[in-house]
């Protein structure tokens, strides 16, 4: 479980095929303190820890991602050199700064237009249209890992402003039109829905 409040940026150090997809990720997080088996949020993505140590470049820990994952999320855009958002898992007592998120990626967003705003700048998505009905203005959703509220919603696409903070703390400040980001919807958007659908039937 996590909370979508990113604590470090993540450097991909080597992606390689062993039977499936392992990626060696660079972070400033101490290497003693992941335990292998731990779950870390990548780009919004819960993925299982499998190996951690530290070289001359810095700590790092490695994962395993399977195909099934890749074909369900931006893991195929991934590059050495790519820089990602990281969140490691929630702790019995720590503070719940953004929304629950389940590091689950129900599926892929794409930036459709960027316009800076003062400091800030808005955003525009277009979720699949499975996944739109999920998404409410001043609602919260996941994209790469980062908690977010929704500003605006029209059909598919929908506005989000990203302030100085956000974009500095997080990959958001290296956006580009075009890019495909990993949409994880709200929980509670999800049940919502579910139990009018079943009222309905």
């Amino acid at each position: 479980m996590f909370t979508g409040i990113i604590t470090d940026i993540g450097t991909i150090r080597a992606l390689s095929m062993k039977g499936d997809l392992t990626a060696r990720i660079g972070c400033r997080y101490v290497p003693d303190s992941i335990d292998i088996g731990a779950s870390i949020a990548c780009n919004g993505v819960c993925l299982t820890v499998t190996d951690r140590g530290a070289d001359d470049e810095g700590g790092w820990f490695a994962v395993s991602i399977s195909a099934e994952t890749v074909s369900k999320t931006n893991i195929g855009d991934w590059a050495e050199g790519g820089r990602i958002n990281l969140e490691r898992a929630l702790k019995v007592g720590d503070e719940l700064g953004g929304h629950i998120v389940s590091g689950h990626v129900d599926g892929v967003a794409e930036i459709v237009a960027m316009a800076d705003e003062g400091d800030s700048t808005r955003m525009t998505f277009r979720a699949p249209g499975a996944l739109a009905k999920f998404i409410a203005p001043k609602g919260s959703v996941a994209l790469n890992g980062t908690s977010l509220t929704v500003n605006e919603v029209e059909g598919a696409t929908f506005g989000i402003n990203f302030i100085p903070h956000t974009k500095e703390a997080t990959t958001w400040g290296l956006a580009r039109v075009g890019d495909k980001v990993n949409l994880e919807i709200d929980t509670l958007a999800r049940y919502v829905a579910r139990l009018r659908e079943y009222d309905a039937a």
